[in-house]
């Protein structure tokens, strides 16, 4: 297999594989992107750049990663089906991949109600599958209407997963019909439950792909009843939320909270991990670090 990024190359080595995420900024200043490289830099193989999360106006998702990348620290170019047609979708691969993306990972997208723009119109030319298959037949040389393209893009393919929701056939029949499109690797939504890690592993088991699954802190009790209100396939045990009730330090027991359950990943030997920070880039390291020790 020919590989285009060190993301891939890790991700199919014996390596545990890590991956974080950087948030674009609400404006034109580039400093908070330097800022999060900085602390992922070192610890992350990639960091994703989240494109337009709920339907929020952000920073375009390509400037960010150009400038991750400037720092050196590789991208993993988000694209979704929710703004763009094919036609804006495959202009946008192009244009990405002669700035050197490497890595894609290919969304429905948050319907535009969830954000601050709820009058806006969704587009969902595409599905997450159809854009899969789109990507991967560009790079093998051609448009999806057929045009040659000489000077075809490289780069490798990745997907999502919500390993939470119920049932969860649906959704690994979903990840087959990706793997089958042209997924490389999948990343999936954050989990906080063990049980769920172990059903994921078990239920996708048949399917030669790297699955990273996605932790991130949780900051606050406020944080966690609102992901488990609102984000479908959010379930964090009671536990875990016994533990942040009585916390006399939030802060050391996100972080102690995430060590787990990359702890329990690498034990159960999937690929690697996905963090999504949520603005604790800095303790990113310490997360990692503490994982390795239990």
């Amino acid at each position: 297999m020919k590989y285009y990024s060190e993301f891939m190359r890790s991700l199919k080595s014996s390596e545990f594989t890590i991956s974080g995420e950087i948030d674009p900024p609400k404006d034109v200043n580039p400093d908070e992107v330097k800022e999060q490289v900085k602390h992922l830099k070192g610890t992350v193989v990639a960091a994703n750049v989240t494109d337009n999360p709920i339907g929020d106006v952000i920073m375009n998702t390509l400037a960010p990663c150009v400038i991750m990348q400037d720092l050196g620290l590789e991208a993993i170019y988000q694209q979704t089906c929710r703004d763009r047609n094919r036609i804006a979708l495959q202009s946008d691969i192009i244009g990405a991949t002669a700035l050197g993306i490497k890595n894609v990972l290919a969304l429905t997208g948050d319907h535009p109600k969830m954000g601050n723009h709820p009058q806006a119109k969704p587009v969902f030319d595409l599905d997450s599958v159809q854009l899969t298959g789109m990507l991967r037949k560009m790079r093998e040389g051609s448009t999806l209407a057929g045009t040659e393209l000489e000077n075809p893009p490289e780069f490798h393919i990745g997907v999502g997963i919500s390993p939470g929701v119920e049932p969860l056939e649906p959704e690994i029949i979903k990840l087959e019909k990706k793997v089958k499109a042209g997924a490389e690797f999948a990343q999936t939504q954050v989990i906080y439950d063990v049980k769920i890690l172990e059903r994921l592993k078990d239920e996708a088991s048949h399917l030669d792909l790297p699955i990273l699954p996605g932790f991130a802190p949780l900051k606050s009790i406020g944080m966690a009843k609102f992901m488990i209100k609102y984000v479908p396939g959010i379930r964090i045990p009671e536990e875990t939320m016994k533990k942040l009730e009585e916390s006399k330090n939030r802060v050391e027991t996100s972080i102690e909270i995430v060590a787990e359950l990359i702890a329990a990943a690498r034990d159960m030997n999937f690929s690697g991990v996905h963090i999504m920070p949520v603005g604790m880039d800095i303790h990113v390291r310490e997360m990692v670090e503490r994982a390795g020790e239990i």
